[in-house]
């Protein structure tokens, strides 16, 4: 039985607001219709439940990519608690620790803070979009690497950093191992990255401010283009502003509905490429609100679990479900993968594959993609390249 996630105590700690989530939308907006699993279930002594679990999990994966988590180990007054600290660094943050922590993307990763002015160290346009990621160093060395506003409650978040891996994510990755019909620990062992409280991936604390006017026209009424995560799995907790979009299996992007108290989880490239195509890396974006929450801010936490950086990924061909039925070769980024494979050539490692994103053509519009905009099918992509992969992204 999986044990509930137990914070330390906030006793002594400066005073922080309590963050007041806004109302949820009251239009009606063609919401995307993902599964919900209950993870609970996962731990209970009647094998039916939890094959019927694992049946579920494997039908999400299959048609969404993404799925609706529940019952996983934190309390809303826990998550509460997370959200509130959220706030509390970007309503704190001092304009030296802004310029001192300042991103370099350049770098392949994402670490520090991220200004309202693009996906670049270099100030740019105005998006809106405010962030702190938090990495390995940042949990090594918080006195050199985190705001100093939020660094005496660097215990709690790295505690529930430490339970959304340990537990939720190793948790998820066993249904998952279970959907592959691998032995439970397969994906756990041999792929998730175990190193300090992230792993090889990290946590975001990411504030985006309303877009409106000119800035709202230029951005066409995207905050974040289409894109897959290059990870493992995404751990984000649903919020009551709607921006979140995905790519569905009814080939049009749909929103994703507000939850409360649920982790929206998507599955990442790392995961598509290891399943042989049977889990799929679903695209996903971030648009404007509806016009009811035109002026809200949305506060918004995500843990990206990643996998081991010096792996080369390949298909787990020792699952049963791919000695049965193959690989599945639909457009995705395993499909490209494969013709590596297949030609020989040396696949990136997935250091390698995540840092190149990062450091190159991160949140690009689509049409200054290297390869501009192509059409499949009757559905628009944009077309890039790295390290000889063709990826494509529905616009």
């Amino acid at each position: 039985m999986a044990k509930p996630f137990s914070p330390p105590s906030n006793e002594g700690k400066p005073t922080v607001p309590q963050w007041i989530p806004p109302e949820p939308t009251k239009m009606d907006l063609d919401w995307a219709s993902l599964h919900t699993i209950e993870l609970s279930l996962l731990d209970s002594p009647d094998p039916k439940v939890v094959d019927d679990l694992v049946q579920l999990t494997k039908t999400a994966i299959k048609d969404d990519g993404f799925l609706y988590l529940t019952d996983y180990g934190v309390s809303l007054d826990q998550l509460q608690r997370q959200f509130d600290l959220a706030q509390y660094l970007h309503r704190n943050i001092s304009d030296e620790d802004k310029e001192r922590l300042l991103w370099d993307p350049r770098s392949g990763l994402f670490a520090g803070f991220k200004r309202r002015l693009g996906w670049k160290r270099e100030a740019g346009e105005f998006d809106g979009i405010e962030q702190f990621n938090f990495y390995r160093q940042e949990f090594e060395n918080p006195e050199d690497r985190v705001p100093q506003c939020i660094q005496p409650f660097m215990d709690e978040i790295t505690a529930f950093c430490e339970y959304l891996t340990d537990s939720v994510n190793c948790r998820l990755l066993k249904l998952l191992s279970r959907a592959l019909e691998l032995p439970d620990d397969y994906l756990w062992d041999n792929v998730q990255s175990h190193v300090g409280p992230v792993g090889d991936g990290y946590f975001r604390h990411a504030l985006f401010y309303p877009l409106l006017g000119e800035d709202k026209e230029r951005r066409k009424g995207v905050r974040m283009y289409g894109h897959s995560d290059y990870g493992l799995t995404t751990l984000l907790f649903s919020v009551p502003v709607t921006a979140l979009h995905i790519f569905s299996r009814e080939k049009r992007w749909q929103p994703v509905k507000y939850n409360v108290g649920a982790l929206v989880v998507n599955i990442g490239e790392a995961l598509e490429i290891v399943s042989g195509g049977h889990f799929k890396a679903t695209k996903h974006k971030v648009t404007d609100t509806p016009a009811d929450q035109e002026h809200c801010e949305r506060l918004s936490l995500v843990q990206f679990n990643a996998s081991v950086g010096d792996m080369r990924l390949a298909p787990a061909v020792q699952s049963p479900l791919l000695q049965r039925e193959g690989f599945v070769l639909e457009q995705g980024v395993f499909k490209q993968y494969k013709k590596l494979i297949d030609a020989g050539v040396p696949v990136p490692t997935n250091k390698q594959w995540r840092e190149i994103q990062v450091s190159t053509n991160s949140q690009i519009a689509p049409e200054k993609r290297p390869g501009g905009i192509k059409e499949i099918d009757g559905v628009k992509y944009a077309a890039d390249r790295f390290l000889g992969v063709d990826v494509l992204l529905p616009v």
